[in-house]
């Protein structure tokens, strides 16, 4: 769920420049070119904004390109300098010709992420037929200031993936080659969240506060570093002062199951703990969830076992030694671990180029079998 200073890094995409330092591996041979555009959505208003300067929801898409598509390396940050790798696709290019209709997954990114900081595995799953749609959700992501509602409302992020499904059904380019009985979703952490809500997973709120009271507490409970006060006594606040907000908060406990997703994907999937038994036995779509056994951001065993044990049918795969949490994000250049050492330095014996080969190899067998 944290990602700890990723909101000090300006997530600017650069192309050409490549350090030969993070090149990547190929999980799959690729079938397609990627090409790659930036839509800002427009949802019906009121809509819940939690605070969030940018009243759109600015979403990054990947999908099968043109073969005559020119692919270039993308990138985040400074572009003299950049601190992470964005895989490589095409700029506006054109969708390919065949098939008429491509399947869609959506994509959530963790706490204080971006959508351009899962592209290892978007531009993946778009060289293999995919149309990919990532968001970035209101008040949780590194593209503005950050907010407290973007950091604890976290039911609210099922509802852009839902709106952002809705805006991609109908959009210019894509609308009419999208397979609608073909979608699913993955998630990185607080967006694997998101992936048992929109599954059908209930939150219950107070279950989480009474989880981080108890001796069972563990590191799922401590504040991001963006935000060092208590959130929960700043919720406290705004509950008092906010009426969004306390709306909000009064449907905290609702489903927002999006029946047109047939499959998720869970990747270091936060907040077991606020999630009753109840709410985990009525999910009835395919779950597959990945996790490293030394995540010590979200302790597996609050939250990927915790899932895998509750989720009728799920499957659960735990990455042996050191595999972290940070392994799940974009692969790092030499100037991202000397400034983002954080998020970029693995543990000995950890390759996060091969963390990515397999988790990929994963959610193409898991979507391929499940969005038949």
């Amino acid at each position: 769920m944290r990602i700890a200073t990723v909101g000090t890094v300006v997530f600017i995409l650069v192309l050409g420049v490549r350090p030969a330092s993070a090149e990547k591996r190929v999980a799959a041979p690729a079938r397609y070119k990627v090409g790659t555009v930036t839509r800002s959505l427009a949802p019906k208003e009121p809509y819940n904004w939690r605070g969030a300067q940018t009243h759109a929801l600015v979403t990054q898409v990947w999908y099968p390109a043109d073969s005559t598509s020119a692919e270039e390396a993308q990138w985040i940050g400074p572009p003299n300098a950049p601190l992470f790798s964005a895989g490589k696709a095409a700029r506006d290019a054109r969708v390919a010709s065949v098939p008429p209709r491509f399947p869609l997954l959506m994509l959530s990114h963790g706490t204080g992420g971006s959508a351009a900081i899962m592209a290892w595995l978007g531009t993946a799953l778009a060289a293999q037929g995919y149309i990919v749609a990532a968001v970035n959700h209101p008040g949780n992501n590194a593209l503005e200031q950050y907010t407290p509602q973007g950091f604890s409302l976290w039911w609210e992020r099922a509802k852009d993936i839902s709106v952002v499904i809705d805006q991609m059904l109908v959009d210019s380019t894509f609308g009419s080659r999208i397979d609608a009985a073909r979608i699913g979703a993955a998630g990185f952490s607080l967006g694997g969240y998101t992936m048992i809500e929109l599954a059908g997973g209930t939150t219950k709120r107070s279950a989480f506060v009474d989880f981080c009271k108890s001796p069972k507490a563990d590191n799922i409970c401590k504040t991001p570093p963006e935000f060092p006060g208590d959130l929960f006594n700043i919720s406290g606040d705004l509950a008092r002062t906010d009426g969004d907000y306390r709306d909000s908060l009064d449907h905290a406990g609702d489903s927002y199951r999006d029946p047109r997703i047939r499959a998720v994907f869970a990747m270091a999937p936060a907040l077991g703990p606020a999630f009753p038994l109840a709410g985990l036995a009525k999910i009835s779509i395919p779950v597959e969830i990945v996790a490293g056994a030394s995540d010590s951001n979200v302790p597996i065993e609050s939250s990927a076992k915790y899932f895998a044990a509750h989720i009728p049918r799920a499957k659960l795969t735990i990455f042996p030694g050191g595999v972290g949490h940070y392994d799940f994000l974009d692969a790092c250049t030499d100037q991202g671990r000397r400034i983002q050492p954080l998020l970029c330095d693995d543990a000995p014996g950890v390759d996060r180029d091969a963390v990515h080969e397999r988790t990929i190899a994963m959610a193409i067998r898991f979507f391929g079998a499940n969005l038949r």
